[in-house]
């Protein structure tokens, strides 16, 4: 394999010169500026060199199968253009998440899965997990312990008639949907408020009076015919 430090500049040259003639997207003429080309910088070039070199190492048959000889270069630039709307630590943290867990060499798709912060960081059930779980927690809701208020929350939104009285196949992808939507906020930093448990009636009682008592003893002894 070629030098990390040659195949930067390689990179380097031929995708900052592509950048340069062309900041846009290919597409049909009249896309939107939202379609416009993210900049490629040293640090993504770098972050697609790291993890080409780690997946080499990591499935070293897998790798040299999918990727014979000067297809490597190739790769890389397709990978780089790809995974450009990720910041080099996802690219990275999506490489690394998917050699920790898959013994198969990972496709674009799966190191953007991956790049994601996992559920579990952040303290969140995976979603099938919270879907039983707001299914099956007793009422009243509010006062239950949760793993997490993004379950209620979720649970609530999905409306909790509807969990109880639909099969999972109706039901989970409802949950699912407001479930992963609370999720993304909890990731982006937003704290969800906690359920609001129902507060017991208080109740205010005065003592009655001397005369009072002797009233209701008289009331008594009266419907009792003492």
């Amino acid at each position: 394999m070629r030098d990390s430090k040659t195949l930067t500049e390689s990179l380097s040259r031929k995708l900052k010169s592509s950048s340069t003639n062309s900041p846009t997207a290919a597409g049909p003429a009249g896309s939107e500026a939202s379609d416009a080309e993210q900049p490629i910088t040293d640090a993504h070039i770098d972050a697609i060199n790291q993890l080409f070199t780690e997946l080499e190492l990591a499935y070293h048959n897998q790798f040299h199968k999918a990727f014979p000889g000067d297809k490597t270069n190739v790769a890389k630039q397709l990978w780089l253009h790809s995974l450009l709307d990720l910041s080099p630590e996802e690219i990275l943290r999506g490489g690394r998440r998917s050699i920790k867990e898959s013994a198969y060499l990972p496709t674009l798709h799966t190191i953007r899965e991956m790049s994601r912060p996992s559920l579990k960081e952040f303290g969140l059930p995976d979603v099938h997990s919270a879907y039983l779980e707001a299914c099956r927690a007793p009422s009243p809701k509010a006062a239950y312990e949760w793993s997490h208020p993004a379950v209620y929350h979720a649970g609530r939104a999905a409306d909790w008639y509807f969990l109880a009285n639909n099969p999972e196949r109706s039901a989970f992808p409802v949950f699912r949907e407001h479930y992963q939507r609370l999720c993304q906020q909890v990731i982006d930093g937003e704290e969800l408020t906690q359920p609001d448990t129902p507060a017991l009636p208080q109740e205010h009682s005065t003592p009655l009076s001397l005369e009072e008592r002797r009233e209701k003893l008289r009331e008594l002894r009266r419907e009792l015919d003492l």
